[in-house]
């Protein structure tokens, strides 16, 4: 496991919970499954990593800017 990855599973992972509120709030009914199942993999995988290498600050930081920047996406994908 590495900070890459780390990165990318948080960024995907809030991108997702941005979004799945933001289907909850425009009742998109149909994309609530699918986005909780995508959130499940990513948290899988987020919680893997915390146990595999413990609380390192390069972690945090990894996983700390990944999940700003995928709710900025989530947004930004959102903005209409």
């Amino acid at each position: 496991m590495n900070y890459t990855a780390a990165f990318a599973a948080s960024f995907v992972y809030i991108c997702l919970k941005a979004m799945q509120q933001i289907n909850v709030v425009r009742d998109a009914q149909r994309w609530i499954l699918p986005t909780s199942l995508g959130m499940t993999v990513c948290e899988f995988y987020i919680v893997g990593y915390i146990a595999a290498v413990g609380p390192t600050v390069p972690g945090v930081l990894a996983i700390g800017v990944g999940s700003g920047l995928g709710c900025l996406l989530a947004m930004r994908i959102h903005r209409k």
